[in-house]
């Protein structure tokens, strides 16, 4: 009975430790896409690309 209460806490957090993780990727994420878009000059065809990509995945999620 121990050893499945244990390993029902560990599965708990690692759920939680694993939601906390996507949300600081997803965080990341929006934080490049702001300041591509903030950016006064013309964004390069490398960085225009990356946007579309990382406006495409935070928007499908």
């Amino acid at each position: 009975m121990v050893a499945g209460k244990e390993l029902n806490e560990f599965q708990s957090m690692w759920s939680i430790k694993k939601h906390d993780l996507d949300m600081k990727e997803r965080l990341s994420k929006m934080r490049l896409v702001e300041s591509l878009i903030a950016k006064q000059e013309p964004l390069a065809e490398y960085e225009e690309a990356l946007k579309k990509k990382l406006i495409t995945e935070l928007l499908s999620n």
